[in-house]
């Protein structure tokens, strides 16, 4: 009889410490001063730097990139996919004003291929390197039989930490104070599910026809990774007093940005206050979708909101536009019970 082994089951350790080798250089370029030991160990440790904190507060999150990974296997493209999964970890922790510590990822695949492999964790290495935050390990899981060929899973970690006093949680937001909207670099990673009902269950388009006026694709676009916000925002809290911030994801303005108001408060927005980009509008065409959809599914353009004083919205503003962020005036605090009203400025 023909003796088992591990490679038999379908699960090839040889290319599995292959893919770690091939990860290994990209990985080195995202540690910090702050990390002691980092990949290789069973556990990764980081001892944060406690200089002018008073009284440290670790804030974490974990998320996935959801079923965009599903045009990433469509396109065979596997370099941005990594962002998405850094910036929905790190742009939901910075809400309270935590500054990125480190990230540990995990991938699952059916049949582990050492380049994919490296070349999504590229991605997301690139993506902390961009936001200070070390990539200090993670979980490559070669599962088969459980995802079809090809096919993988992708999720990640963050910890972020913030000084007590300088804690964003949204209790000094009142009516009359201004809402700053920060562009999304397109639908980031929410809502996929009905953006391929709409644009390619049916075969309606063409994944690699021309979208827009820069060059892309249409399967380029749809695939540009998530927006991080760390290093503006960072900046701005040097200089300004932000009550609020609200990450636009999974639920888009009605969902999200009630997270930030305080009992006894709502939002009203401005929709003429900023341009919807042509991926909404192509998508609001082809579903169609009605705006109540649009806007409690998607971000619309906008994938972080921020509430500051009347008095400190112009200079946000232009710290922001120094950050090459672009960004808007685009509604205001109001009396309420969590609502989001959207309005036009006459109204």
């Amino acid at each position: 009889m023909e003796k088992m082994t591990y490679e038999s089951a379908g699960v090839d350790v040889q290319e599995g410490q292959r893919s770690v080798e091939l990860m290994k250089k990209a990985v080195q370029k995202t540690m910090t001063p702050e990390v002691l030991q980092g990949l290789g160990s069973f556990g990764s440790m980081v001892q944060p730097d406690l200089t002018n904190v008073d009284q440290p507060v670790l804030v974490s999150g974990t998320d996935g990139v959801g079923t965009k990974l599903k045009l990433a296997f469509l396109m065979d493209r596997h370099d941005t996919i990594g962002q998405d999964c850094v910036a929905m970890c790190i742009n939901d922790i910075l809400c309270h004003g935590a500054k990125p510590l480190f990230f540990l990822d995990y991938l699952a695949t059916g049949k582990l291929e050492a380049e994919k492999a490296a070349n999504i964790v590229e991605g997301i290495a690139r993506a902390c390197q961009a936001s200070g935050c070390a990539l200090v390990g993670g979980e490559t899981a070669e599962m088969p039989g459980f995802y079809s060929e090809g096919e993988y899973d992708l999720a990640g970690f963050a910890v972020g930490m913030v000084d007590r006093k300088k804690l964003i949680n949204g209790d000094a937001i009142k009516p009359g104070d201004a809402i700053i909207g920060m562009a999304s670099s397109g639908l980031h990673s929410n809502g996929f599910s009905l953006v391929r009902k709409i644009l390619l269950e049916k075969e309606k388009m063409d994944l690699q026809e021309a979208f827009g006026d820069d060059g892309k694709s249409l399967g380029e676009e749809l695939l540009t990774p998530t927006a991080l916000y760390v290093k503006p925002v960072m900046d701005l809290m040097n200089q300004v007093t932000i009550k609020g911030l609200a990450h636009i994801t999974g639920g888009g303005f009605y969902e999200n940005l009630p997270r930030t108001l305080p009992e006894g408060t709502a939002a009203s927005i401005w929709l003429e206050s900023w341009t919807v980009p042509p991926i909404f509008k192509l998508l609001e065409e082809e579903g169609p979708l009605e705006e109540d959809v649009l806007f409690g599914t998607f971000n619309m353009g906008i994938g972080m909101m921020m509430i500051v004083s009347p008095d400190e919205k112009e200079k946000a503003l232009k710290i922001l536009s120094d950050h090459q962020q672009s960004a808007w005036e685009i509604g205001e605090v109001t009396e309420g019970n969590g609502q989001v009203k959207l309005c036009s400025l006459s109204e």
